[in-house]
């Protein structure tokens, strides 16, 4: 065989050994999982430093409370997939802690040991439909397979760049996704002439959907731990589970996804092009 066969030969060995990886990777069943969580937490500049470090520990101490481990745990798989995103413009999006399998307590202190590691950061502008957009995103490429897709999405304001929210949304839900809502009605930031009056109606009409989607209103910053805690709670047991009763009566509403849209979607954009500021 000469020199310039015996080196086709090899490529050709090559090349047939790496096709043959790329396949059996490829066809490599996705791992099942409870549930594929995308947290998704508002960083805009409406946010001030001291709440969207609230924001971050109330995130870590849900991840590892009991209720939410015992959740966890009684799921058919008895493990989750979740990942970590800070948003804020239509552009502005960061995966703080890739997806992650969270099935005991050392895998949740795992998860939260790399948000810790990441500071929040933060940009101006809310584009709740480019959160959504990249939260849904975000499934194609987890490496999971779900028996529920859940985009948890966190905000202290209407959408004001990028897609109409209800529209993206509505797509988002057609891929079998639901989304629920953590509106932050605190007034305690920086956001001031861009608050909408009842953003809990805001979330309910424009953002939240999918089968049996909810949010939880958070109007105090106190509130907050508490009401991350138990809508992770929620979000793992679901609608129909005793924990879902138990949280209900003994605690503020659950608002479930209302069919008949009463809030204005364009709230925001509208305030932001009548803001009477020259910045696009």
């Amino acid at each position: 065989m000469s020199a310039y066969a015996r080196a086709r030969h090899i490529f050709s060995g090559s090349a047939a050994l790496a096709l043959a990886l790329w396949l059996t990777q490829a066809a490599s069943p996705a791992e099942p999982v409870d549930v594929e969580l995308v947290l998704a937490v508002d960083v805009s500049l409406s946010m001030s430093p001291a709440e969207l470090e609230i924001q971050r520990h109330g995130y870590a101490a849900a991840l590892t409370h009991d209720n939410v481990l015992k959740a966890i745990a009684d799921g058919t798989y008895g493990k989750i997939a979740v990942t970590y995103v800070e948003w804020a413009g239509t552009t502005w999006q960061r995966v703080v802690v890739p997806w992650t399998v969270i099935a005991n307590r050392a895998d949740a202190e795992g998860f939260v040991a790399k948000l810790d590691a990441n500071p929040p950061d933060s940009a101006r502008r809310t584009s709740i439909s480019g959160a959504l957009s990249f939260g849904s995103d975000l499934f194609a490429e987890s490496g999971f397979q779900g028996t529920k897709r859940v985009i948890d999405v966190s905000g202290d304001g209407p959408n004001n760049q990028g897609a109409p929210v209800d529209l993206t949304r509505d797509e988002v839900v057609r891929q079998g996704i639901t989304i629920n809502g953590l509106p932050l009605m605190t007034r305690g930031g920086f956001s001031g002439a861009f608050d909408v009056e009842n953003l809990d109606r805001y979330y309910s009409d424009c953002v939240i959907g999918g089968p049996g989607a909810f949010m939880v209103p958070v109007n105090d910053w106190t509130q907050f731990p508490e009401a991350i805690r138990r809508k992770l709670v929620l979000e793992l047991a679901g609608p129909a589970s005793p924990q879902w009763a138990a949280e209900e009566a003994a605690h503020a509403p659950i608002v479930l996804a209302d069919d008949k849209s009463a809030a204005d979607c364009q709230a925001g954009e509208k305030m932001w092009r009548n803001r009477g500021w020259g910045t696009p």
